[in-house]
C-alpha cells in the first residue's frame, strides 16, 4: 500500500482522535524504521517512551514469540509461571514489596488512587479520600486519571469528573495550603513530561517527602514516563533519594507491549484484597515475558550508565544548535525549547526530513530508545539542525 491508501483508509475507519504525522511506519530496527514506501527515519520517540528497547531487538522478539506460541493469555483466577517471575522481579528490581499488572500508565494510575483512599478511610476514617496533585501534571486520560491531572486544556467536554483531587504548585507551602484534614495522598511526576518536560527541585521532593511521612499521607511517584531507565536509573525517584509510598510504571517496561504496573510497600501490600481490584489483560503472559527482557537487558552491568552517557551526548547536541534556547529534562526524556518557530511545525518538517520527534506544549521533546546508537543520534541532530535552520 502506498502512504495515501494507508491515510484514507485510517481517516474512513478510525475515530479523529488523533492528529497524526504524514508517515505510515511499517518496520523498524532499534532507532530507524522505514514507511510503506521505503523511506528510512531516525525515532526520537520511542513510541512516545515505549520501545525501551528499540524496534525488531531479537532477544525480546524470540522471547515474546516463544511465550505466544506456548500460552498467549490466561485467566487472573490461575497461577502463571512468566508473571509471578515479571512480578519478583520488578519488585525486587525497584524495592518494593507488591505489585499489581495492569495494561497501561492510567490503569496503573487508577491503582494507585484506588490503594491510596481504602488505606485513608481504613487508616484515619470516612471521607478521608482527597488526593493532592500538582499544576501542570499529567495522568492519564480516563475520567479518573483525567480529574488527577493539574492542566485545565484536559478538563473539557467529560464532566463531572471524579471528585477529590486538589492541585497545587510544586512547592512545598502550596502543597501544605492544599492539604486537607481528608487528604489521604500526593501525587507527583519528578520529570512533567506532558506539562513541558519539567524536573521537579529535588529539595522541593526531599521536603515534601518528609511532609508526607510525617502526617501518614502517601506519597505516590507517576513513574509511568521516567521509569524503566528512561531517565539513567531504573526509577527516577533515586536520583531524588525519596523512596515514595507507592509507584507507578508503565510505557517501557513492555518493551513495546501494554503493561501497568502499580507497586507498593509492605505496610500497604494487603490494602487491596481480593475482589478489590483486578484485570481481565492484566499480567498477560507475553506481555510478562516481553517485560522480563527489557527488565534483563536495563540490569546488565553499564547499561544504566550507557543511557546516562547517551542523554548527556543529546543534550550535548541540542544545546550546540544555536535555534535552541534551553534544554532540559533526565537521562533520555529530554526537551528543547525553540529561540523562533513554533514545535508543531518543527515536529512536522523534521518528520518530512526523515526525523521522528515529539512535542510538549511549546517545546520540542525527544524520548530515544534507551538503545539507540551514537551514529543514529548523530544523524538525528544533523536532520534536526537543518530543519531549525530553515525553520
Amino acid at each position: 500500500m502506498t502512504f495515501e491508501e494507508v491515510k484514507e483508509q485510517d481517516n474512513t475507519y478510525f475515530m479523529p482522535t488523533y492528529g497524526r504525522f504524514s508517515a505510515a511506519l511499517d518496520r523498524g530496527k532499534n532507532a530507524t524504521a522505514w514507511d510503506v514506501e521505503g523511506k528510512e527515519y531516525i525515532d526520537f520517540t520511542s513510541g512516545i517512551g515505549v520501545n525501551a528497547l528499540g524496534w525488531g531487538d531479537e532477544q525480546w522478539a524470540a522471547a515474546v514469540a516463544a511465550q505466544a506460541g506456548r500460552m498467549q493469555h490466561m485467566s487472573n483466577l490461575y497461577y502463571s509461571p512468566v508473571s509471578a517471575a515479571l512480578a519478583e522481579k520488578l519488585c525486587k528490581a525497584a524495592g518494593y514489596a507488591r505489585v499489581f499488572l495492569g495494561n497501561s500508565g492510567a490503569e496503573a494510575n487508577e491503582c494507585a488512587i484506588k490503594l491510596a483512599r481504602k488505606y485513608g478511610t481504613e487508616t484515619h476514617g470516612e471521607g478521608h479520600d482527597e488526593i493532592v496533585t500538582l499544576v501542570n501534571s499529567f495522568h492519564g486520560r480516563t475520567v479518573t486519571t483525567l480529574a488527577a491531572t493539574g492542566q485545565d486544556g484536559f478538563h473539557q467536554y467529560f464532566m463531572p469528573f471524579t471528585e477529590g483531587f486538589v492541585y497545587a504548585e510544586p512547592a512545598l507551602e502550596s502543597v501544605k495550603a492544599a492539604v486537607g484534614p481528608n487528604t489521604c495522598a500526593v501525587m507527583v511526576e519528578f520529570v512533567q513530561g506532558e506539562g513541558g518536560v519539567l524536573p521537579l527541585d529535588p529539595g522541593f521532593v526531599q521536603a515534601l517527602a518528609a511532609f508526607c511521612a510525617e502526617r501518614d499521607i502517601l506519597l505516590i511517584a507517576d513513574e509511568v514516563q521516567t521509569g524503566v531507565g528512561r531517565t539513567g536509573t531504573l526509577y527516577c525517584c533515586e536520583q531524588y533519594g525519596v523512596k515514595p509510598d507507592v509507584l507507578t510504571s508503565a510505557k517501557g517496561l513492555g518493551g513495546g507491549l501494554p503493561v501497568g504496573a502499580c507497586l507498593c510497600t509492605e505496610r500497604l501490600g494487603a490494602v487491596l484484597s481480593k475482589g478489590m481490584h483486578g484485570s481481565t489483560f492484566g499480567a498477560n503472559p507475553v506481555v510478562c515475558a516481553g517485560a522480563l527482557q527489557v527488565l534483563e537487558r536495563v540490569a546488565q552491568p553499564g547499561f544504566l550508565k550507557t543511557v546516562r552517557e547517551k542523554g548527556a551526548y543529546l543534550r550535548s547536541g541540542l544545546e550546540k544548535l544555536p535555534e535552541i534556547g534551553e534544554v532540559r529534562g533526565m537521562g533520555l526524556m529530554l526537551g528543547a525549547v525553540l529561540k523562533k518557530g513554533a514545535a508543531a511545525e518543527a515536529a512536522a518538517a523534521c518528520v518530512e526530513k526523515g526525523l521522528l520527534v515529539l512535542t510538549a506544549k511549546t517545546l520540542l521533546r525527544f524520548l530515544p530508545p534507551l538503545t539507540i546508537t551514537y551514529e543514529e543520534l548523530d544523524k538525528g541532530l544533523a536532520i534536526l539542525a537543518e530543519v531549525l535552520k530553515n525553520l
